[in-house]
């Protein structure tokens, strides 16, 4: 009985020493998780943080950007509006062409009453030394 004792003692300490070698095991298993658990979280945390402070930064120098692009585009338009020649409609050309056509009538009329004023005088000089038959 007594062997019976001892073995069974025996098997319940090597059992319970396993089982403690485990437990241990399997402890120093979870503080080293919870210990990379815990880095990783910071890193994640810090890494998170710094994002976020580039976000704004970022937000911040487009924002800037953007207000520059739009002066640009201001100026480009007060430009094109000075520089790029818009075509002429219909209406335009034709009162154009009909202020130039009375200033040509109206020259017209001048050289012809200038000329019938030269003509009358040209009337009695000779002609290559002719003269007039009466």
């Amino acid at each position: 009985v007594e062997s019976d004792f001892t073995k069974g003692l025996a098997e319940m300490t090597a059992t319970e020493e396993s089982s403690q070698s485990a437990y241990d095991t399997e402890t120093k298993e979870n503080e080293i998780e919870k210990a990379t658990t815990e880095q990783d979280v910071k890193y994640k945390v810090k890494e998170s943080t710094e994002l976020d402070a580039t976000v704004a930064e970022t937000g911040s120098d487009r924002s800037g950007v953007q207000a520059e692009l739009d002066a640009v585009f201001e100026y480009l338009q007060k430009i094109e509006a000075q520089c790029v020649e818009v075509a002429e409609t219909y209406g335009e050309r034709k009162a154009r062409f009909e202020a130039e056509l009375a200033g040509l009538k109206q020259a017209l009329q001048v050289l012809e009453e200038e000329t019938a004023f030269l003509q009358k005088g040209v009337a009695t000089k000779m002609l290559r030394g002719v003269r007039r038959h009466v």
